[in-house]
């Protein structure tokens, strides 16, 4: 059978590309952003969602080209050598583009979600929010297989002249503490690139630490 699914809001986040955005929802707190909901939403249908602190959303991978489906996949945690099952893993290349994040509610305003922990890229289409149960969904005896502990995080050093804001430096640190480049590259000196909230972030990594050298912005 054939489904058709509808876009019923659009995230507007901190992350323009898919690089550099965390792999999982909640390792950055300080990435905040909206749901817009489409025009034909009502009000009536979300306003409810005040009363809960967390929300499910469920997203279509949209920079992933249809019918780029992998079976097998090299996951981050496991170095990007070993292929497993891609339906062990949270990989955007799936069968179907569906995905699913776990976020903050920060507020809830005529039009929109007000959202934090955010690893979706900006314009990524939302097809459907549920609210998170903590009774039903919270499971401390649960096992994570290969992904059983949060990932590390690594020291992250700025400049000593800065112009930067309090939350543009939270929201860099958190971001580059996870050390977003891809498992199989450990050339110290690559410069890379993190797009973020109209920053353009240089940065490079030595395994143990993140030093951001510049940024511009725009």
């Amino acid at each position: 059978m054939n489904f058709t699914l509808r876009t019923l809001a659009t995230v507007e986040g901190c992350y323009p590309e898919k690089f550099g955005v965390p792999r999982q929802s909640g390792l950055v707190p300080s990435a905040r952003g909206r749901l817009v909901f489409e025009p034909d939403v009502p009000e009536a249908a979300y306003g409810e969602l005040s009363q809960f602190s967390h929300l499910w959303v469920n997203f279509i991978f949209h920079d992933v080209r249809e019918g780029e489906t992998r079976w097998t996949v090299r996951p981050p945690r496991l170095g990007g050598n070993e292929k497993i099952g891609v339906l062990a893993t949270r990989s955007p290349f799936r069968p179907n583009r569906l995905g699913l994040s776990l976020v903050r509610l920060e507020g809830v305003g005529r039009g929109y979600l007000e959202v934090s922990g955010l690893d979706l890229v900006d314009g990524t289409p939302v097809v459907d929010v549920r609210p998170y149960l903590p009774y039903a969904e919270a499971l401390p005896e649960a096992c994570g297989g290969f992904a059983g502990e949060a990932p590390g995080k690594v020291e992250v050093r700025f400049p000593e002249k800065t112009d930067l804001c309090e939350e543009e430096m939270g929201l860099i640190r958190e971001t580059l503490a996870l050390d977003p480049r891809p498992a199989f590259h450990k050339d110290p000196t690559r410069v890379y690139f993190l797009r973020v909230r109209g920053l353009e972030v240089h940065w490079r990594s030595n395994e143990e630490r993140v030093e951001v050298l510049k940024w511009v912005r725009g």
